[in-house]
């Protein structure tokens, strides 16, 4: 596994597509989280705490066919969508293959729930 310094540098390995999908994504994530991201276990994670992978809200991962958004305790947040899927303990996110599967108004949402639950235990 590729190792990188900066959020910058794990997207800028990204192909094209992914690139394109993690720069719809990036300007909601820091809205709500900012300057907390950081590369922890090989990918993006923004985290409440004072180093990455502490207290950690989201993260961002890119597979060969698609990029999943995901919350450490999406399997909390409230989604009518029902778009969220669950992933291993509490997490859960979404499959991303192209930039119109952003939903803004949505991801906003979950990452403002997702910041509050994880704030109310980071400390």
């Amino acid at each position: 596994m590729a190792k990188f310094a900066t959020v910058q540098d794990y997207l800028a390995s990204l192909p094209e597509s992914q690139r394109e999908i993690a720069g719809e994504l990036l300007p909601l994530i820091e809205a709500a989280l900012p300057g907390a991201g950081a590369v922890w276990q090989g990918h993006p994670v923004w985290s409440l705490g004072p180093a990455p992978g502490s207290s950690p809200v989201c993260y961002v991962k890119a597979y060969s066919t698609y990029v999943t958004f995901g919350f450490w305790r999406g399997q909390e947040i409230a989604d009518p969508s029902g778009r969220l899927e669950p992933g291993a303990r509490q997490m859960a996110g979404v499959k991303l293959r192209t930039p119109a599967d952003i939903d803004a108004e949505a991801f906003s949402t979950w990452l403002h729930a997702a910041r509050d639950l994880e704030g109310r235990t980071a400390g």
